[in-house]
């Protein structure tokens, strides 16, 4: 009787794991509908548009002035579209509210109490419950490791075409914390690990003589680079919160110092790219790839 018991629990458990992941995989809508959040002063949002559209291409909706915290606050707000990923611009004229300016970037999800249950079994806190903001509902997450994320749901469900180039997310954590944030990533996301490199070279993000470990997931929420290191990180890396990939490096470098970006940092070989980081006007920071012909570790 007690085996039956201890097979039926095992049993049980096994499919609660299924329908968990099945309903994480559900949860994400699309790597076209996911933005980076972007937070600068009100008076530079116009240089860093003209800019940004101006290396990637895109359109911007109309700025407008709202609240999107779940207290008083006022802030300008534009969404901008690009073949490369969309940038969620917010210059807040008044103080920020706690926990927001936190989340690196926002993922829509098909059900936020959906979503809401299945991030908080997979491991993260919920630093912001649900809200509503002008077009839908709002959270804030923070994964283990203290990667915050927003999840949104819109009223109104958009309909976006594919992206030509998928961004990453990409993510500092420490050596302790590095497994927990994986697993509850994958439990989430439904996603799958496609490149785990302990001895990966420093180089990639500026520590010379130094290896890192370097980890790759792809869901449906799109793609994941995780840097796994002790935190003594020079500038400018881990002040990016994404990638982008682009066609030809080169040209997209070009193009950027005519309309005002900094390269700060490459361009460079590593892990079949090339990279370079680049600071765009109001001081964001991103960083750029093209597909390397040469085969890099």
């Amino acid at each position: 009787m007690l085996l039956t018991r201890r097979t039926l629990l095992h049993a049980a458990a096994s499919l609660a794991l299924l329908a968990g992941t099945v309903q994480a995989q559900n949860v994400a809508v699309g790597s076209q509908y996911d933005s980076t959040h972007v937070y600068m002063a009100p008076a530079d949002t116009d240089a860093f548009v003209k800019c940004f559209l101006g290396v990637f291409g895109g359109t911007s909706t109309k700025q407008v002035v709202t609240t999107v915290t779940p207290t008083p606050s006022k802030t300008t707000s534009q969404l901008l579209q690009t073949p490369v990923g969309m940038v969620s611009l917010l210059g807040f004229t008044t103080p920020i509210p706690t926990h927001f300016g936190t989340e690196r970037n926002g993922y829509l999800v098909t059900d936020m109490k959906t979503a809401i249950a299945a991030a908080r079994a997979a491991g993260a806190d919920v630093l912001v419950e649900p809200f509503p903001d002008p077009i839908g509902v709002d959270a804030i997450v923070q994964w283990p490791g203290g990667v915050n994320m927003q999840l949104y749901w819109h009223t109104t469900a958009p309909s976006y075409g594919p992206l030509a180039h998928v961004p990453e997310n990409r993510v500092y954590v420490s050596r302790d914390r590095a497994d927990a944030f994986v697993q509850a990533w994958l439990k989430f996301s439904g996603g799958k690990r496609i490149l785990d490199i302990a001895d990966a070279p420093g180089a990639e993000i500026g520590l010379t003589n130094t290896i890192i470990r370097r980890v790759r997931i792809t869901s449906a929420f799109g793609m994941m680079l995780i840097f796994v290191t002790d935190g003594h990180l020079p500038w400018p890396y881990g002040a990016e919160t994404t990638g982008y990939e682009v066609d030809d490096l080169d040209a997209t470098l070009a193009k950027a110092k005519s309309v005002g970006v900094t390269v700060l940092a490459g361009p460079a070989a590593f892990g079949g790219r090339h990279s370079a980081m680049v600071q765009f006007p109001g001081g964001y920071v991103a960083e750029i790839h093209d597909a390397s012909p040469k085969p890099h570790r």
